[in-house]
C-alpha cells in the first residue's frame, strides 16, 4: 500500500482512537533495539580495548568507530523508515541483482583478510558484501512469495525455484568463503517456506538435503574439519585447534551468574581473538554473567517475537509481502542469534557471525539497524490502513445517517 506523503509527519506522533492513545509506531520493538545498540557500545568498548592499544596505540580505537557505524546506521534506519514497503515489493529483483553484483565484485576486486575475501574498501570504508546480500535475498523471497504463493504450496516447481536463486548466492558465497551466511540464509529460507504453507514432505526433503550438503562442504575442507573436531573435544588441542573455542568457554566459566564486573575481564586481555566481534557473548558472560546473557538474549526474544506477530497481523490484513518480510527479519534474526551464541558457548562449531545490533562490525549493524527500521514501517503502514479503514467506515456511516435523515425529511415535506 502506498501511504500518502501527508503521514509521514505524523511517524512519532501520538494518535487517538476512542479516547486511547496509540502511537504509530512500535515503542516496545524501538526501545529493545536501542538498548541492545547501547549494550552493544558499551561491551565491544569494553572487549577492545587491549587489542587497540596494541595495535594502534589508541584504546578507544574500536569504541570510535563502533560509535561513527552507530552513527550511521542510525542514519540509514531513518531513511529506511520514510520508503514505503511498496517500493521494496517493486525493486525486489534489482535488489537482488544488485546484492549478486556486490558478491561478484568481492571475488574480483575484494579485500581478503585472514584468508576470507569478503570486503569490498571504499576509501576508508570498508562493507561486507554477504550482509547487504542476506536483506536483499529475504525482499527478492518476500516478493517471490507473493507472486508464486499457489506455486509454492501446490507443485514442486514453485518451490524449487527460490531454491535455485538462493544455490547462485550460496556459491559466491562458498567461494569467499562464508559457510556461515549461507547457512543463516538457508534456515530463513526452509523457514519462510514452512510458514507459507510448503507441504510437509517438501520441507522435510529440503532440510534434510541442507544438511547434507552442509556436512558436505565441511568434509571437503579440511579446516572445517578442524573446527568441527576442535568443538567435539577443544580440550584435547587447547593451544592449537581448540584454543579459541577453550578460551571462550574460560570466559563464560568465570562469569557465574553475575560477572566478575563491567571492564574485569581476563579473556579480552588478548587471550581470546576477536573478542569484540564475533566472541563478544563470550566477554558479556565473563563482566555481567549470567544475568547480562539472559538480559541480551530476552531483548532479542522480544524483537523475534514482535516480527512473527507483526507477520501473522499483516497477513491477517491481506498484506502479505509485508508479512513475509516481516516473518523473514524474525528468522533471520533469531537463527544468527543461535548460531553466534552456540558458538561462543560451545553448543555449535565456531562460525564467523556477529551478535545482531551487539557485535563490533560497521556493515552487520547498518544493515540490522534497517531490517529493524522495515519492521517498524510495516507497524507503522498497518496502524495508518487500520486507521484509513476505520474512517472509511465512519464516513459511510455519517453518509447513511445523512441520507436517513434527508429521506425522514422528504417524507415530512411531502406530507
Amino acid at each position: 500500500m502506498q501511504v500518502p506523503s501527508s503521514y509521514l509527519p505524523d511517524l512519532f506522533a501520538w494518535r487517538h482512537d476512542r479516547g486511547a492513545p496509540e502511537r504509530p509506531y512500535d515503542l516496545g520493538l524501538l526501545m529493545a533495539s536501542l538498548i541492545l545498540m547501547a549494550i552493544g557500545f558499551v561491551m565491544v568498548t569494553s572487549a577492545s580495548m587491549p587489542v587497540a592499544e596494541r595495535l594502534f596505540d589508541n584504546p578507544f580505537h574500536f569504541s570510535i568507530r563502533h560509535a561513527i557505524y552507530l552513527i550511521i546506521a542510525s542514519m540509514a534506519a531513518l531513511v529506511a523508515l520514510m520508503i514505503p514497503m511498496s517500493w521494496w515489493q517493486k525493486t525486489n529483483a534489482y535488489l537482488l541483482f544488485f546484492a549478486i553484483g556486490l558478491l561478484i565484485m568481492v571475488l574480483l576486486v575484494g579485500r581478503t583478510v585472514n584468508g576470507s575475501t569478503r570486503w569490498l574498501a571504499i576509501g576508508p570504508i570498508t562493507i561486507q558484501a554477504a550482509e547487504p546480500a542476506k536483506l536483499f535475498f529475504f525482499c527478492y523471497l518476500a516478493g517471490y512469495m507473493v507472486r508464486r504463493y499457489g506455486e509454492v504450496t501446490e507443485n514442486l516447481k514453485g518451490f524449487i525455484k527460490p531454491l535455485i536463486v538462493f544455490f547462485v548466492l550460496a556459491l559466491l558465497l562458498l567461494a569467499q568463503p562464508d559457510l556461515g551466511t549461507v547457512i543463516v540464509m538457508f534456515a530463513t529460507t526452509v523457514g519462510l517456506l514452512f510458514l507459507a504453507g510448503a507441504k510437509l514432505w517438501q520441507f522435510f526433503g529440503l532440510a534434510f538435503t541442507g544438511i547434507a550438503a552442509v556436512a558436505s562442504l565441511i568434509l571437503v575442507e579440511e579446516y572445517r574439519m578442524r573446527r568441527v573436531t576442535a568443538f567435539l573435544d577443544p580440550w584435547a588441542d587447547p593451544f592449537g585447534a581448540g584454543y579459541q573455542l577453550t578460551q571462550s568457554l574460560m570466559a563464560w566459566g568465570r562469569g557465574n551468574l553475575s560477572g566478575e564486573g563491567l571492564g574485569n575481564s581476563l579473556q579480552k586481555l588478548e587471550f581470546l581473538p576477536e573478542a569484540h566481534t564475533d566472541f563478544i557473548m563470550s566477554i558479556v558472560a565473563e563482566e555481567l554473567g549470567l544475568l547480562g546473557v539472559l538480559l541480551i538474549l530476552g531483548l532479542l526474544l522480544f524483537i523475534v517475537v514482535k516480527s512473527l506477530k507483526l507477520g501473522s497481523k499483516a497477513l491477517q490484513m491481506e498484506k502479505p509481502y509485508e508479512g513475509f518480510m516481516a516473518y523473514s527479519i524474525g528468522i533471520w534474526i533469531s537463527f544468527q542469534t543461535a548460531v553466534n551464541v552456540g558458538a561462543s558457548s560451545g553448543v555449535l562449531p565456531t562460525k564467523g557471525l556477529t551478535l545482531p545490533l551487539v557485535s563490533a562490525g560497521g556493515s552487520s549493524l547498518i544493515i540490522m539497524a534497517v531490517a529493524i527500521a522495515i519492521l517498524l514501517r510495516i507497524d507503522f503502514e498497518l496502524k495508518t490502513g487500520k486507521l484509513q479503514a476505520m474512517s472509511k467506515v465512519k464516513t459511510a456511516k455519517k453518509t447513511k445517517k445523512v441520507a436517513r435523515t434527508k429521506s425522514r425529511q422528504e417524507r415530512v415535506n411531502d406530507g
